[in-house]
C-alpha cells in the first residue's frame, strides 16, 4: 500500500499542474474550453479548474462570455516586459530595425540551445505580402539553418568535436539541400570558420535563405550569438545578401 502524499508533495504536484495548465493556454491563442484543456493536460477536470481559478486570481488567465480559457492580460504583461528588458534584447533591436530596413527583410537574432537554435529577437519588414513564419522563442534544428551553423562553427572547433556532435544526434532532413552527411557538414563548418559567416541556402525552410554573422554582447572571444538577414529568395536572392556581408556587419558593430 502506498503511503500518503505529504502536504510538501502535494504542493508540488498541484504548483507543477498549474504549470502545465498555463503552458497548454500559451498554445492556444484562441483560447481554450474545460473539456479540452481536461483532454489536452490529463488529470481530473476538479484538478484543471482549481488551477485555472488560481491562474486566474492573479490575473495569468482570464474567462471570456463564452466560458472559454486564455492567458491573462497580466501574465502578457510580465511576459513582454521580461523579454524587453532583456540586455541583450535591448541592445540588438535597433540593430535588427536598421537591417529591415534597409534590406526590406527579416532580421533575427538567435542564440544555440543544444541541439537547435532559439529566436531572441524579431523584426519584420513593414511591408510585403510574404513575411516569415519564425517567432521570438521559436526554435529550429542548429545544423539547418545560418545562425546554427555559424555558432556551431566557434561551439565545435575541431572537426572531431563536430564529428562527435553529429554521430549523437545525426543530420536530419528538412529540406533538399539540407546538408544531411557528416563530411559535407565538416567542409560547410571549416568554410564558415574561414569566411566568418554562414548562409542557409533554402536549407531550413523553402523558399527562404538567409546570411548570418557573429554577434559579440558578452565576451571577446566568444560569440553571444548571431544576427541572420533572412529573406524570401525569389524576392531578394542569397547573393544579393553575400553581396552585403560586410554592409551587415558594419552596422552590428553598431551594437553597443
Amino acid at each position: 500500500m502506498m503511503s500518503p502524499k505529504s502536504d510538501d508533495e502535494s504542493r508540488v504536484v498541484g504548483a507543477e499542474r498549474v504549470l502545465v495548465v498555463l503552458h497548454e493556454l500559451a498554445q492556444r491563442p484562441d483560447g481554450a474550453g474545460l473539456d479540452e484543456l481536461h483532454r489536452a493536460v490529463g488529470g481530473s477536470k476538479p484538478t484543471i479548474h482549481r488551477a485555472l481559478g488560481a491562474l486566474r486570481r492573479i490575473g495569468f488567465a482570464s474567462q471570456d462570455e463564452r466560458g472559454r480559457y486564455m492567458l491573462g492580460d497580466e501574465f502578457l504583461r510580465l511576459a513582454f516586459a521580461h523579454h524587453e528588458q532583456r540586455p541583450e534584447q535591448v541592445r540588438i533591436r535597433p540593430v535588427l530595425e536598421m537591417l529591415t530596413e534597409r534590406f526590406g527583410e527579416t532580421a533575427h537574432y538567435a542564440v544555440l540551445a543544444g541541439r537547435e537554435i532559439v529566436y531572441r529577437a524579431k523584426v519584420d519588414p513593414s511591408s510585403g505580402a510574404v513575411k516569415l513564419t519564425s517567432e521570438i522563442g521559436g526554435r529550429n534544428p542548429a545544423h539547418a539553418t545560418g545562425v546554427g551553423k555559424l555558432l556551431l562553427s566557434f561551439d565545435l572547433p575541431t572537426d572531431q568535436a563536430l564529428r562527435d556532435w553529429v554521430r549523437a544526434g545525426g543530420l536530419p532532413r528538412r529540406t533538399t539541400n539540407t546538408i544531411t552527411t557528416c563530411d559535407a557538414f565538416v567542409d560547410e563548418l571549416a568554410r564558415i570558420r574561414a569566411q566568418g559567416y554562414a548562409v542557409d541556402d533554402q536549407e531550413n525552410e523553402d523558399g527562404v535563405a538567409c546570411v548570418a554573422v557573429p554577434v559579440w554582447l558578452t565576451s571577446p572571444s566568444r560569440p553571444s550569438g548571431a544576427v541572420s538577414v533572412s529573406a524570401v529568395a525569389y524576392r531578394t536572392p542569397l547573393h544579393t545578401l553575400v553581396d552585403a556581408v560586410d554592409e551587415i556587419r558594419s552596422i552590428i558593430e553598431g551594437v553597443g
